[in-house]
């Protein structure tokens, strides 16, 4: 796991007034976690820039605030839609002695021989798992070998994963990760047929933050992590 760290100083300035913080070159952001206050900081943009866009999914950020160095996870990211860069971040600090719980990515690794001798397809299910541990045995990505998908119909499940035994795997063991399948049979054209409207769920949007601009939208490639403190028992 790399070493990244973040340096921010604490700012008065909030809501819609933060678009001149981010004309002098400053990140809007907030930290907030157990046992502290959430803080309203600042970052240096281009500096945070370098560090936001090479974090993926749960991994522990070095974060100084007045003098005193703390571990965080990225929470929220958003960017502009339009220019790319980042305008607001939430970071989640944890605490290194409670367990937490995070979606670590499913990365795919190899070929698999059904698709390589039998002409299979690859039918992707869950790209990543809800886990509960201790911050410090964060893990950055969860690996499944393609290659044990040798004929048309074998599948990997949450439960084939192999993980520390000391992550918890929150996730069902029977949800799908990835389904080796037939390819689908070219459509026949000769006959008009009548579409219907595809209906599409909304899962998730993201939020429209009081101190985000207007165009604002979720950062895309690594998802970062969606920390909580896990229910005490």
């Amino acid at each position: 796991m790399a070493d990244y760290k973040l340096v921010a100083t604490r700012r008065t300035v909030k809501g819609k007034q933060v678009s001149h913080l981010r004309r002098a070159g400053q990140l809007p952001a907030v930290v907030y976690g157990p046992g502290r206050e959430p803080a309203s900081v600042q970052l240096n943009a281009r500096e945070a820039g370098k560090v936001l866009g090479k974090v993926h999914g749960a991994e522990l950020i070095d974060f100084e605030l007045d003098g005193q160095v703390s571990k965080v996870l990225v929470h929220d990211l958003q960017r502009n839609s339009i220019r790319g860069e980042f305008v607001h971040v939430d970071l989640y600090a944890v605490d290194m002695n409670r367990t937490i719980r995070v979606r670590i990515p499913i990365r795919l690794l190899g070929t698999s021989p059904a698709v390589t001798t039998h002409s299979a397809v690859l039918v992707r299910g869950n790209s990543d798992l809800e886990v509960e541990c201790l911050p410090g045995d964060l893990i950055t990505q969860v690996e499944a070998d393609l290659g044990v998908l040798l004929e048309i119909g074998q599948a990997i499940h949450v439960g084939d994963l192999k993980l520390p035994a000391n992550i918890k795997v929150l996730t069902d063991p029977e949800e799908l990760v990835v389904r080796a399948t037939y390819q689908a049979k070219e459509e026949d054209l000769s006959t008009p047929t009548t579409a219907a409207a595809a209906e599409v769920e909304v899962i998730e949007k993201g939020k429209t933050e009081e101190e985000g601009e207007e165009g604002a939208a979720p950062a895309k490639g690594g998802a970062p992590a969606k920390a909580a403190p896990a229910a005490k028992k």
